[in-house]
């Protein structure tokens, strides 16, 4: 008898710019846990998906090329360098906003557990265009700009990745309704991005032990896709890459003193852009309802949310 095809047994959701990148990467340090080897493949998010509709921005196609995997067997060797006994994750920032991830989902890991971190809507638009201008991927000058072609870019068939409907991917209670309509409510474990920020080792156990795994087990929070413009960018370097005194460091001092000593650095070491109140304000009546609805779903007090 041929062996069983490996598939997830969770899935990060996203959102995007929301932490689910250095996620990805604490989960897979977990030596109880395989993460498919490329982090934003979206299988679930592409395997029905219409291709001659979709993708029609500049850079679309190529990272599609790059990154994503279309085929059941494709994702499935997404796991074929995972061990018998580890439990097995897939995850992809486009999860949460698609219209097809969820059926496929049921389709293929009906029995999967899924997570989200869920982060202040409008925060969430400008960190996500900031982070394309930065890559050279959006062509737009200010975010306002990007926010006024978003139904064109819609009608043109662009994305859905790079997440270029920066307003529209951040309804959340529409989609994780979308979710429920497929999967039971405790299949789903959602935080918000504060939870991230406060505490990410905390956050990161959690999804240990709602995964099945140790959840004592502490990766390296070093963290990953972080937003800003550096200050000083030998700093940056000397923070994210190898080198003899980030080894010294490593050595002399526990994780417990070093990780938030690193964050304080790079946050120091970092210019944040600075959303147009108005901008966010327009932002925030658009989302009014849905956030509302989304503290109903998660049971939590999203009123600074709407502040």
């Amino acid at each position: 008898m041929p062996p069983q095809p490996l598939l997830p047994n969770f899935v990060l959701l996203g959102a995007a710019k929301a932490g689910s990148v250095s996620l990805y990467h604490y989960l897979n340090q977990h030596p109880q846990i395989h993460m498919a080897r490329n982090n934003g493949n979206s299988f679930f998010a592409l395997e029905t998906i219409d291709r001659a509709a979709n993708f029609n921005a500049p850079p679309d196609r190529h990272w599609l090329a790059y990154n994503c995997v279309w085929t059941v067997d494709d994702f499935h060797a997404q796991f074929d360098a995972a061990h018998p006994d580890q439990v097995l994750g897939d995850g992809s920032p486009i999860y949460l906003c698609s219209d097809l991830a969820a059926e496929r989902m049921r389709y293929h890991v009906p029995d999967a557990k899924l997570i989200a971190i869920l982060r202040q809507p409008a925060e969430r638009a400008f960190a996500n265009y900031n982070h394309f201008r930065r890559a050279g991927l959006e062509p737009l000058a200010t975010f306002e700009q990007a926010l006024a072609a978003e139904q064109q870019r819609i009608q043109l068939g662009w994305g859905p990745w790079p997440h270029w409907f920066y307003r529209e991917i951040g309804f959340y209670a529409r989609q994780i309704n979308r979710y429920l309509e497929f999967f039971p409510r405790d299949q789903i474990k959602l935080f918000l991005f504060e939870d991230w920020l406060a505490d990410p080792l905390k956050l990161v156990q959690s999804v240990y032990e709602f995964v099945g795994v140790d959840k004592q087990f502490v990766p390296d929070l070093e963290r990953r896709n972080v937003g800003g413009v550096a200050k000083r960018g030998w700093l940056k370097e000397v923070m994210i890459r190898p080198n003899p005194l980030k080894s010294i460091v490593n050595a002399l001092l526990p994780a417990a003193i070093r990780h938030p000593l690193r964050d304080r650095l790079h946050r120091a070491n970092t210019i944040r852009p600075t959303l147009n109140p108005t901008t966010r304000q327009t932002l925030i009546d658009d989302y009014r309802a849905d956030i509302l609805q989304l503290s109903d779903i998660i049971g939590r007090d999203l009123s600074h949310w709407l502040q």
